[in-house]
This record gives C-alpha cells, structure tokens and sequence, in this order.
C-alpha cells in the first residue's frame, strides 16, 4: 500500500498552484466542505482513508466553501459536500453529496494511474536524470504492454531525436496523433529535415532581394523556426500570408499554425500571432 499522505487545505489564493498546476502530474481531487455540513463530517473520514490509501497517485485537498467562495463560485458549487477530481487543469470526474465508501472507491479507483502509466512516468524522470540508456528501455517496454501509451510514445521519441534516429521518432508520433506533444515533435521533425537540407542556402538574401516572394518569405520563416527563432520566423510566415495566402495550398498559414503548436496556448507569442493571423485571414 502506498505511503498516505496529509491532506492539504487549499484557498483562493493557492487554488491555482495546489490545484490547477498540481493536476498536471497526477490527479487532484478537491473536497467542496464547510465546518457547518454534517453530510461533510460523514464523507470527510470516508475520502480521507480511501485517498490514503493511493499515496502520491492521487492527490486529496480540502476547500473551504465559506472562507473561498470566489473558487466555490468559480466552480459552480450549489450543494456541499462536493467533490471534483482534477487533471490537467480541468474537471474530469465528480459527485456531490455523502455517498457510501464502495462509491467513494470507484471514484479512486478510474484515476489512478495504470502499471502502464506509472511506468512512463519512472522512465521519464530517467531521461530527466541522464540515464538515456535506461529510460530507453523502459519506454520500450511501455509501448510492448501498451503500445498507444503518449507518454512513452513521446518520451522515446526525444530520445531518438537526440540520438540523431528521426525516421523511428517520426514513425512512432504517428501512433499518437491527438497528443499535443507529439504534434511538436512532428513539427520539430520537419523544421530539422529542412534546416539539414537547405542550411547551405542564402535564404535571408533570397527574400532580402524579392521581398514581394510569398516562397522566399515562406522559406525563410521556415528556416528561423528550424533554429528557434520562433517570433522572426512568425513574421516572415505571416508576410507570405498577407502577400499570398494562397501560395503552396497555405503553406506560410499551416507553417504559423505549426509554430504556435511548438510553443504552445499559454505562450504570449502563441497568442499575439493568432491574433494577427486572424486579422490577415478574416
């Protein structure tokens, strides 16, 4: 049985890092709770014993609804006690009211991690660690048991790249192509194919002469994002699209569209170039 764990109270103010920020490496599970609810003091020992029982797999806070109703608020709690398990951010589990242990077990039972999933998860704090060789061969054998599992997917895939092996590491983003990492790593793929086979080239000079080309601007951009330059590359792409947003079927355009997956939604620059996408495109 894993180690139990003390159950923090969380408030407004550390909802976001307890919480939020917490749940994107395992399972949060907030309990919506006030001093006064006697349903509360019925659940409270049942999810307190059950949530021990997981350890560091899923982890258990108390809410206050009284003293933090701007979170009570944000949530849309009407009825106490009520629980909400979080991961990623997001609600994606839930109930409300005393409900019997056998319940409150199911509850737990559909977010634990998977022998699968906790095995990803090792192997990634090996590659993290510098032991390349090992997490290699852990991710390996992930992907024999659970051969859709991203997390490995993509951890073996850096490795690969890193190891210069970018025919294997494009073929196993392929297997999963809803991940938002893998879709980066894709991109990053192809930003490295064309760096390898244009590097020779004098891009920057071929659009400094035609600064009308929708290609040579294209080309370019693509060529700053090879080497990370993420913001010159955004407006030398989003030129080729205000010159030509037909050249190529909307290469600049996906190319953009691209970029902003390799940084990422929360990125400031993500955000400031959508929006002026958006302004050439509509």
């Amino acid at each position: 049985m894993p180690a139990s764990q003390a159950v923090l109270d969380v408030t407004d103010a550390t909802f976001a890092t307890t919480v939020l920020e917490a749940s994107k490496s395992r399972a949060v599970v907030v309990d919506f709770w006030a001093p006064w609810c006697g349903p509360c003091r019925v659940l409270g020992p049942i999810i307190e014993k059950v949530a021990a029982e997981y350890g560091d797999d899923v982890a258990l806070v108390k809410l206050n609804t009284d003293q933090n109703q701007h979170t009570a608020t944000q949530y849309r709690i009407q009825g106490i006690p009520a629980v909400k398990a979080f991961r990623d951010g997001k609600v994606i589990a839930e109930f409300t009211g005393a409900v019997p242990e056998p319940q409150v077990r199911a509850f737990f039972a559909k977010l634990a991690p998977s022998p699968a999933e906790k095995a990803a998860k090792e192997a990634e704090r090996l590659a993290m660690s510098g032991d390349s060789a090992a997490a290699e061969q852990k991710f390996r054998s992930v992907l024999a048991q659970s051969p859709g599992n991203a997390d490995a997917i993509v951890g073996l895939a850096q490795i690969l790249v890193a190891r210069g092996e970018r025919q294997e590491a494009a073929t196993l983003v392929e297997r999963a192509p809803g991940d938002r990492r893998a879709k980066a790593l894709k991109h990053r793929l192809f930003l490295d194919d064309f760096a390898e086979r244009h590097g020779s080239e004098d891009l920057r000079g071929e659009a400094a002469n035609a600064p009308r080309d929708p290609r040579a601007r294209y080309r370019l951009g693509i060529m700053l994002a090879a080497g990370a330059q993420y913001e010159a590359a955004l407006d030398e792409l989003l030129e080729s699209v205000r010159i030509d947003r037909t050249f190529a079927d909307g290469a600049a355009r996906k190319a953009a569209l691209a970029v902003f997956d390799i940084l990422g939604p929360d990125s400031p620059a993500t955000r400031e170039y959508q929006r002026r996408l958006s302004g050439l495109l509509f």
